[in-house]
């Protein structure tokens, strides 16, 4: 069996090489790197890996680490850690997709262990993965496009048919109906597999940015630029590039962007030589992009370049047929996630889900099945049950687990003097579930030695 891999950043060398030797001695492969960029280097969808990574790093930062891992492949475990934690910023790692948080100094004992479960985990997601791929080894494509609604069975089958053709597609739909999904299935079933999938988020990059990050810039191009950089659209050749939120993008870089698609070459920014290059373009929106053109919010000549093949993403509402198998599907990622098997379906379960409307889709959906997993399932609550009991109303079962959960943290936070990693070895718990049940409940490590 091949050792556990880990890929380890810290700016700081002495603390990089100090963890490289205790991860190895306790049988881990690690790859040591001190910069956020060099460390994306070393990952792949599908690469059999955990990241751990301090939070405060020049250039690229833990989250934004984080967040170009996710977009490589939101399973990949990342294991944050920094010396300047926080319940807040504990938080916000968690729900931008962290695996877990560690505070500095790190106990050795619990890191290893929190990379052991990792490893665990990604390992059991790639099986997964390579199991149902065997399972549709006449249609590869249902194993990643999840249904079995007519329109989720029309939708993988023009994805085959455009699979090996280089032409440009246009993927419309609403949020978190699986648009990234679909662009990686793509690419990844296509003749374009060996190369790169490139994911540009639109929406996310500042204007003042964009044109330097989709084209890229040589050295003195303008202020600040000290050295040449390689944009997304070249380091995309040969593969696919993911414009996603593309009616984000601002009118200056949709010219410069069309000339780059009618042509194929681009300059970078300060440079009067062109490059040539090979992509393939998938561009996402949830917007109606010819009745933004003609509002003036979207350059027209750009919509019919792109629009030369258009694919609609149903809505959950109209393929509520697939809620069962796709939540089912998360929660057994999720129990998966922590080590525990996922727990069967029942019809009172299933009849809630049915009746959700679901206004963030698919997405939403995978977020309900790992709060449900944590038994944090309120969010669909049978509405036609009748009124809620009155505050002189008997409480239930789950109502006084609850209050004397709550009860327990807050005490145990009181008697640790608000200090998270060693109130969860007290509890037995990751610092993980932790966080999530204090907000669950409001609480907070100063909030309790307040008390």
């Amino acid at each position: 069996m091949n050792a556990p891999k880990v890929v380890l950043v810290d700016d700081d060398a002495e603390v990089l090489e100090a963890w490289r030797l205790t991860l190895e001695l306790e049988g881990f492969a690690v790859i040591a790197k001190r910069s956020g960029d060099a460390a994306l280097a070393e990952l792949g969808r599908d690469a059999a890996v955990v990241l751990v990574s301090d939070v405060r790093m020049p250039g690229r930062d833990g989250f934004g680490l984080l967040a170009a891992v996710t977009a490589i492949d939101p399973e990949i475990p990342v294991v944050l850690i920094t010396g300047h934690a926080d319940v807040p910023m504990a938080v916000k790692a968690i729900r931008e997709g962290a695996w877990d948080f560690v505070e500095k100094p790190a106990d050795p004992v619990r890191l290893i262990e929190t990379i052991r479960r990792a490893s665990e985990y990604r390992r059991l997601i790639i099986e997964n993965r390579s199991l149902k791929a065997g399972a549709h080894p006449e249609d590869p494509w249902a194993a990643r496009v999840v249904g079995h609604s007519p329109a989720v069975a029309r939708l993988r089958s023009r994805l085959a048919l455009l699979a090996d053709a280089d032409t440009d597609v246009l993927l419309f739909g609403e949020t978190g109906t699986g648009k990234e999904v679909a662009a990686r299935a793509l690419h990844d079933l296509g003749n374009r597999r060996a190369g790169r999938f490139v994911a540009v988020n639109c929406g996310a990059i500042p204007e003042t940015m964009i044109e330097s990050e989709l084209f890229g810039h040589e050295a003195g191009a303008f202020t600040g630029a000290r050295e040449r950089r390689i944009g997304k659209i070249e380091h995309a050749s040969g593969g696919t590039l993911f414009l996603d939120e593309i009616e984000s993008m601002p009118m200056a870089a949709q010219v410069r962007l069309l000339r780059a698609l009618q042509e194929r070459r681009i300059e970078r920014l300060g440079s009067n030589k062109e490059i040539a290059v090979d992509i393939r373009i998938v561009a996402a929106t949830k917007t109606d992009l010819a009745a933004l053109a003609k509002a003036g919010g979207f350059r027209e000549d750009l919509v019919y370049r792109l629009n030369v093949v258009t694919l609609r993403l149903p809505p959950l509402r109209d393929r509520r047929e697939d809620i069962p198998l796709l939540f089912q599907h998360f929660l057994s990622l999720a129990a998966a996630r922590v080590g525990r098997s996922a727990p069967p379906l029942g019809r009172d379960l299933l009849q809630r889900l049915a009746r959700q409307d679901w206004p963030g889709n698919v997405r939403e959906l995978r977020n309900a099945a790992e709060r449900s997993l944590l038994g944090m399932d309120e969010d669909f609550e049978d509405t036609d049950a009748g009124p809620a009991a009155t505050d002189g109303a008997e409480r239930s079962l789950e109502e006084l687990v609850a209050i004397a959960e709550a009860e327990g943290i807050g005490a145990a936070l009181k008697r640790h003097n608000g200090r998270i990693g060693v109130t969860a070895a007290a509890l037995g718990i990751t610092r993980k579930t932790l966080y999530l049940k204090m907000r669950r409940y409001g609480l907070s490590g100063s909030a309790a030695l307040a008390d």
